[in-house]
């Protein structure tokens, strides 16, 4: 409808529907065509017209097209709840198939397949067997699709009639959007069903490809998905594939250059040849970094798939690690795709940029995002073992800001770098026991007690730091428990004194039976690399458990 047609839309009376019927069985063609306007509006803003439908379906029978249209629109929305009037329709919808006018036949077509009506079903096969062959190719691609859809409703119909084969011919067609729509209509087929049913074969690749170069963009989407299916027999035939498919770099829709960096990453791994490799990297560069510079939904769309990228092929935007800065204004979604592929693309190299980044992001007011930024700075430590101490440097800074949870997540990382590198950075620790009392998270407190038993030898005051847990451990959720028994077990292996069996004999009668402390302690130490340190451990409970039952 055009813009002067809105005032259908505010009829609010409350005998509306009586008046609405007579309208629509008006002897006047203008009356009746209002009217179903009027309609249409109704049904668009929730309004229930089901009971104007036998009324409705009495304006088919009529050679407007924008009347025929809108009264099509009406029976999409309503045959389902109206199988038996919806059925007064078929006749009509035969005839228009038959029409002279290309528009009105695949009109029919078109919405008889979106009519998912069983008793419809059956008379639309005749039809569309006609409009699969019609002279008109927009007749043809209509049609098309309309097999995809009688195949979701009846799928054995659709294999008897022979239309998937008719489909597979239209592959061959002389107009690029027949063969789009064959093969979008082909591809969705396949998707629901378990057995082959869309094979490119060398024929068929050279349509597609032939095509490609002439039908529309969401046609050279849907072949492009297609082609990234097909496996090319040697590394010549992927080449040349590769070659063709070039071009669609420089397409100005997005969905066009991603649909082709995703067909030539699959053909790229037929290619032995180094040097085409690294061109094809070169040309892929350039296209994913102009996707960055569109609306923030489409960049989100578009890091989402250079994330996928960038683990299969980090050298494609090795060099362009600067377009993936977070900018101000960004989306808080857009900034958190950006910090993955940055920790991606991290390197020995530009990693001292990355890290000004990292640390500028901490001191941001979004708390996910400066938590984010942190753990980032921990994952390039673990990722780049000659850039951890420049991470580490950069964390201690981070934590001399004394911001709760900066501090708190800085703690985390750390035990992970401590992990990753054992006895190579204990010299920070004394800075770390400085943050003890302001630790309030579990996994932050998890973390600290970590560190204070695995390196309990080096800490004078270990026993009194882990001391300080015991008194709220009941509390204290399992994750901190079970740290704090590990710790607690270490230190006493490693300072066997008087303080620490104390501090372990305090903590067993603390859970609620012998079973239940040595099944947590199993589902921790499992994690465990020291399997000796864990039947140890076992051990000596066992002998506690002597000691009590003696």
């Amino acid at each position: 409808m055009s813009g002067h047609d809105s005032k259908y839309f505010s009829t609010t009376k409350k005998g509306e529907i009586p008046e609405l019927k007579d309208e629509l069985n008006s002897q006047y063609k203008d009356k009746r065509k209002d009217a179903v306007k009027k309609v249409i509006a109704a049904m668009t803003v929730g309004k229930d017209v089901s009971s104007l439908f036998a009324d409705v379906v009495n304006c088919m029978q009529t050679e407007n097209l924008e009347l025929k249209k809108l009264v099509y629109l009406y029976l999409i929305n309503y045959a389902k709840s109206q199988p038996d009037l919806a059925i007064l329709a078929v006749n009509t919808f035969v005839k228009d198939s038959q029409d002279p006018n290309p528009l009105i036949r695949a009109l029919a077509v078109r919405t008889m397949g979106c009519i998912r009506v069983d008793k419809i079903t059956e008379y639309l096969c005749d039809p569309l067997q006609r409009c699969l062959k019609d002279d008109d190719p927009y007749v043809r691609k209509t049609a098309s699709i309309c097999v995809a859809k009688l195949y979701d409703i009846n799928a054995e119909l659709v294999e008897d009639r022979g239309f998937l084969d008719t489909l597979k011919d239209l592959i061959s067609d002389n107009n690029p959007m027949v063969v789009a729509n064959a093969v979008a209509a082909l591809s969705e087929i396949q998707e629901n069903s378990s057995r082959p049913i869309f094979e490119i074969t060398t024929h068929t690749l050279s349509k597609l490809l032939t095509a490609l170069n002439e039908c529309t963009e969401w046609g050279q989407v849907f072949i492009l998905d297609a082609l990234s299916k097909y496996k090319a027999a040697d590394a010549r035939e992927a080449e040349n594939i590769v070659e063709r498919v070039t071009p669609r770099l420089q397409h100005a829709n997005c969905a066009v250059v991603l649909s082709a960096v995703k067909m030539i990453l699959q053909q790229m791994e037929l290619i032995t040849s180094t040097d085409v490799v690294r061109n094809l990297c070169k040309k892929m560069a350039p296209p994913l970094v102009t996707l960055l510079s569109a609306e923030p939904e489409i960049q989100y769309v578009a890091l989402r798939n250079i994330n996928l990228i960038v683990q299969r092929r980090p050298t494609i935007l090795a060099h362009e690690i600067k377009v993936f800065f977070c900018k101000y204004n960004d989306p808080i979604y857009v900034k958190m795709e950006k910090l993955e592929i940055m920790i991606k693309l991290a390197s020995d190299r530009n990693i001292d940029q990355v890290l000004l980044e990292f640390k500028e992001y901490a001191t941001e007011v979004d708390v996910d995002f400066v938590r984010k930024a942190v753990r980032a700075i921990g994952r390039c430590a673990i990722k780049l073992e000659r850039a951890a101490e420049r991470c580490i440097s950069v964390l201690l800074e981070l934590i001399k800001i004394k911001v709760n949870y900066v501090v708190q997540e800085a703690i985390i990382v750390i035990k992970d770098i401590f992990r990753r590198y054992p006895n190579t950075y204990e010299s920070i620790i004394a800075t770390l026991c400085e943050s003890l009392d302001t630790l309030d998270e579990p996994e932050a407190k998890a973390s600290m007690i970590w560190i204070i038993g695995e390196y309990a030898e080096r800490i004078d005051n270990a026993d009194e730091l882990l001391e300080s847990f015991l008194e709220s451990f009941p509390e204290e959720p399992a994750l901190v428990q079970l740290q704090l028994l590990t710790a607690t077990v270490k230190l006493f292996l490693k300072k066997p004194t008087e303080g620490p069996q104390q501090m372990i004999q305090v903590l067993s009668p603390i859970c609620d039976s012998l079973v239940t402390l040595f099944l947590l302690l199993f589902a921790h130490k499992i994690k465990e690399t020291d399997f000796m340190l864990f039947l140890i451990y076992v051990l000596y409970f066992f002998q506690l458990a002597l000691v009590r039952l003696v």
